[in-house]
């Protein structure tokens, strides 16, 4: 390839970059009232910057090859910061290696652009073989925490190169640049996988959701949203834990559930998102769901719709692990908008935007799950009934 040739192709990768990160997105007309889907995801691994995974010199890449693949971009935390809407993106490379990355936007909608370097987390004196699915929270002490899930071979099974365990990362920061590891959560409930930080203080503690499990990926004895304080977070430690949303029988949290991102503080109460799997022919399904805590008490949930909130339509169905949508990151604007950032199928980001009076009347005026094929009937024919009253005025 000549050099003309090779700065001709750099150009048709830069446009085309270009005009994929600048597209605007379009609100879907259909709906179930609740929120409002998009036609475009947020964010995919052809999102990332060109000169992230090709190099660009001409000299050393004279065939103008991609050097540094990108697989996916999803599962992102998600805050204001600075005016704009950031996500910390779980970038996953081709070689598998997931890290985390800064795209911020002005609207939250479109036009998410990554900051030109992926975060430099720093490691422990153990360090991690992975790390992902970090979720940001402005605590009331004044930093910016993000803990994500800290994977490691599980040693224990020299022969096994598949053996893992999961811990809870910790980081702080002030810039989402300059990063403080900080040591890991010690749990004495088993693996985490999903840890979430209460965004304040209670009774002087740091209150932490736990996800506590006996293996990798299977909950075992363990699962549930857990509950628990630490004294610090600079030596987090939980010594005990409630479980405060239980794995249930068929339900769509059968298998295993847990926290997304950090909870919307209300004047109802602390609005939760959540994820729930459940186990199919075609393997696990992940879904979404919500759930009201007391504001008093976080730890108690006094309000719980049935079923799932989001669920995989059309071609989020479709990915690296099908049948997946999964949230750590939502922000709630200063006019009550909320925007929820899931992920579909391990592969993309997308957005869906409701508003907190509208999250409200859906947990609230939602019947609960009766758990029982004859209880799901009852409840529907009550509604059914006063529906057919009044068309008939």
């Amino acid at each position: 390839m000549t050099k003309e040739e090779f700065n001709n192709k750099l150009k048709v990768l830069l446009d085309d970059h270009e005009n994929l990160i600048t597209r605007k997105n379009e609100k879907l007309q259909k709906g179930n009232g609740i929120y409002s889907r998009y036609k475009y995801p947020v964010l995919t691994a052809e999102h990332t910057p060109i000169f992230w995974r090709y190099d660009l010199d001409y000299n050393t890449n004279p065939n103008l090859l991609e050097r540094q693949g990108v697989n996916a971009a999803f599962n992102s935390g998600a805050m204001i910061f600075n005016g704009k809407i950031v996500l910390g993106v779980r970038v996953e490379g081709a070689d598998r290696k997931s890290f985390f990355a800064i795209a911020e936007s002005e609207n939250g909608i479109d036009n998410f652009r990554f900051w030109d370097y992926p975060v430099t987390m720093p490691e422990t004196e153990n360090p991690d073989t992975n790390v992902y699915d970090i979720r940001f929270v402005q605590h009331e002490d004044g930093w910016i925490y993000g803990l994500f899930c800290s994977e490691r071979h599980d040693d224990s099974k020299p022969d096994d190169t598949s053996a893992a365990t999961a811990a809870c990362g910790i980081a702080r920061t002030k810039d989402l640049i300059n990063w403080e590891r900080l040591p890991d959560l010690i749990s004495y409930s088993g693996q985490q996988r999903n840890v979430v930080l209460h965004p304040e203080f209670i009774n002087g503690k740091y209150a932490l959701y736990t996800r506590p499990q006996d293996g990798f990926i299977e909950t075992g004895s363990g699962g549930g949203i857990g509950w628990g304080f630490t004294d610090s977070m600079e030596h987090a430690e939980v010594k005990e834990e409630i479980i405060i949303d239980r794995k249930v029988y068929h339900t769509i949290y059968e298998v295993k559930n847990g926290l997304g991102p950090a909870p919307i503080k209300t004047d109802k109460g602390w609005l939760h998102l959540a994820h729930g799997v459940r186990n199919t022919a075609a393997g696990l399904r992940y879904v979404l769901y919500l759930f009201l805590s007391d504001l008093k008490d976080p730890s108690k949930v006094i309000a719980k719709p049935a079923g799932y909130f989001i669920a995989p339509e059309g071609e989020e169905r479709v990915g690296d692990v099908s049948n997946v949508t999964f949230s750590n990151g939502w922000v709630k604007k200063d006019n009550g908008e909320v925007l929820i950032y899931y992920a579909s199928s391990d592969t993309r980001m997308h957005v869906a935007t409701s508003a907190v009076d509208i999250l409200l009347d859906y947990v609230l005026n939602t019947p609960p799950d009766g758990l029982r094929s004859a209880a799901s009937v009852i409840e529907r024919n009550k509604l059914i009934e006063k529906n057919l009253k009044i068309l008939k005025k």
